[in-house]
C-alpha cells in the first residue's frame, strides 16, 4: 500500500499562484494605506496624496512580485538555456 504523492495539475498551480498574487496584493496595499494614513496625519496636515502613493506603492510591489511568481525569466540574472545547449553540455 504505496501512496504516491499525486501529480499537480496545471490549473491547481496556477490557482495557488493567483491565490498568493491576490492575498500579497492585499496584505501589501493594506500596509501602504496604512503607512499613507500615517504619514498623513502626522508629516502632512490630512492631505490625501500620501494615502494614495502609500497604496500605489503596495499594489506596484504586489504587482512586481506577481509577475516574477508567473514568468520566472523575468528575475534579474537568470539566463534562460536553450534545450540544444542543455543537452550538448550534459553529454
Amino acid at each position: 500500500m504505496s501512496s504516491a504523492p499525486k501529480p499537480t495539475s496545471s490549473e491547481n498551480i496556477v490557482a495557488q499562484k493567483f491565490d498568493r498574487c491576490l492575498a500579497d496584493l492585499i496584505v501589501k496595499s493594506g500596509v501602504g494605506f496604512s503607512a499613507g494614513v500615517i504619514a498623513s496625519v502626522i508629516l502632512f496636515r490630512r492631505r490625501a496624496w500620501p494615502v494614495a502613493l502609500g497604496t500605489g506603492f503596495g499594489a506596484g510591489m504586489a504587482y512586481a512580485d506577481c509577475d516574477r511568481s508567473f514568468n520566472p525569466a523575468r528575475i534579474p540574472g537568470t539566463r534562460i538555456i536553450p534545450a540544444s545547449e542543455a543537452k550538448k553540455e550534459s553529454s
